[in-house]
């Protein structure tokens, strides 16, 4: 099929008000995105995808949409959704555009956390008009994630005067933008990872300890009181903290650690490590006695020793 031949730069308020819409790596963001950009009345055109799990994800939430080559993707659409991985973006970029795919006056939307716009500068120099829009929420691969974008925060990064246009695409998608600056954005993209990331690992590692512990059903546990502790932290930070370190017991942690390393050692590390982060916190806010965390600490440095 034949390119769509070079089109003169379009300033973002003079685009029409709805755009063809293209994805450029089918995980898990980028159909739900081009998804959601539909309901808002855009017009999904192209999808590309290489394994089997992404080409299933595009055909069950674009179905319509044809899964074709990354250069095609790039010849049918207005706006273009890079939704590959952090490492592999800069690379995908440079590829684009050493091949001819970016045109001028084509927007083009990356969704990492790490990168704000200047990873696109090889394409901004070629015409593009470069977008970050990373949605702080985890997907699933399914039609979930479209209504999970309701409400959902976008880290939001661009030149200046496109602002107000990666704004809106956001807003149209159901979400809400949070501005980003470009040098801030390593760290923006770390906190989330901390919190996210870390979360589910800490879950996973909580549920196994509990059936080893002859819970039936965990999961029913741990449910109300992980929402709980969210919601405390959310509303109350700190001031949130509870258990055995944040009341200096240190013969309760000292039981925590002789148990872990008995049935689940690998888990030894991680628990020393976020109860010493907890202590700190909880003496910095004068939660945790100063006479008590010293008793608590040596638990913790014997911890590592054994």
């Amino acid at each position: 099929m034949n390119a769509t031949p070079p089109q003169e730069p379009l300033d973002a308020r003079d685009r029409p008000a709805r755009l063809t819409v293209g994805v450029v790596g089918a995980g898990r963001v980028g159909p739900a995105l081009a998804a959601s950009l539909q309901l808002a009345g855009h017009r999904p055109v192209a999808v590309s995808g290489v394994s089997d799990a992404s080409r299933r994800r595009a055909a069950a939430l674009l179905p319509s949409v044809p899964i074709v080559p990354p250069a095609e993707v790039m010849a049918r659409a207005e706006l273009v959704l890079l939704t590959v991985p952090d490492d592999a973006l800069p690379g995908l970029v440079e590829g684009l555009v050493e091949t001819g795919a970016v045109r001028p006056g084509m927007l083009l939307v990356h969704t990492s956390g790490r990168f704000g716009a200047d990873v696109l500068a090889p394409a901004t120099r070629a015409g593009a008009l470069p977008l970050a829009l990373h949605p702080a929420m985890t997907f699933t691969g399914t039609a979930v994630d479209v209504q999970r974008l309701a409400g959902c925060s976008f880290g939001v990064t661009a030149p200046q005067e496109l602002r107000l246009a990666a704004e809106a695409l956001v807003i149209e998608m159901g979400g809400e933008p949070e501005w980003i600056e470009e040098a801030a954005r390593p760290l923006y993209h770390a906190a989330l990872a901390l919190g996210a990331n870390h979360l589910v690992t800490l879950v996973a590692q909580s549920l196994e300890l509990l059936r080893t512990a002859g819970v039936a059903a965990p999961d029913r546990m741990l449910g109300p009181l992980l929402g709980a502790a969210l919601d405390n932290a959310l509303r109350s930070g700190d001031a949130a903290l509870t258990g055995p370190v944040a009341r200096g017991d240190a013969g309760t942690v000292a039981a925590h650690v002789a148990e872990l390393r008995r049935h689940a050692p690998g888990a030894v590390a991680g628990y020393l490590a976020m109860a010493r982060t907890t202590a700190d916190r909880a003496l910095a806010n004068g939660m945790l006695k100063p006479e008590l965390a010293e008793d608590l600490l040596g638990v913790l440095a014997e911890g590592d020793l054994r």
